[in-house]
């Protein structure tokens, strides 16, 4: 009986790594330069918003490895608005409140990008609760969020 349970939970488990996009995969497994540069030339052409979120929080990123402040602010700023601008467009989109709630828990307080961070957490927690589409994100939006 406790075999059958286990493999019931196995099977379960599998299933549910399946229906994680690739995309959502790759982007939580990054941890270089390199690989996120890969990334971000990788699926930088899509057109799927879900996609672009991820994109766009990566080309963030990139402001890490610029030498000088100004050059950092720049990169960072340049992206800040695109990922604004994609929110504006698409509110109700789980993936950028996502990636949104994430940069702005991890950016310092000095560079004035934590505005959103309560409005998000409303609005991840409220969609936590239900079935939906973007179930697959729920385990990341807890493991990597104060939620």
């Amino acid at each position: 009986m406790l075999a059958l349970f286990l493999n019931i939970i196995l099977l379960f488990n599998i299933q549910n790594q399946d229906s994680i996009p690739d995309f959502v995969k790759e982007y939580h497994e990054v941890s270089t330069e390199k690989e996120e540069l890969s990334f971000i030339k990788k699926y930088k052409k899509s057109t799927e918003v879900n996609v672009l979120a991820f994109v766009v929080s990566l080309q963030m990123k990139q402001a890490k490895y610029k030498t000088f402040p100004w050059s950092k602010l720049k990169v960072f700023n340049k992206e800040k608005k695109k990922l604004n601008k994609l929110i504006e467009s698409y509110p109700t989109n789980v993936c950028l409140r996502y990636v949104r709630l994430v940069i702005q828990e991890n950016t310092p307080k000095f560079l004035g990008y934590n505005k959103n961070i309560k409005e998000d957490k409303l609005f991840l927690k409220s969609i936590l609760d239900k079935e939906e589409d973007s179930d697959y994100l729920d385990k990341f939006i807890i493991k990597n969020t104060s939620l």
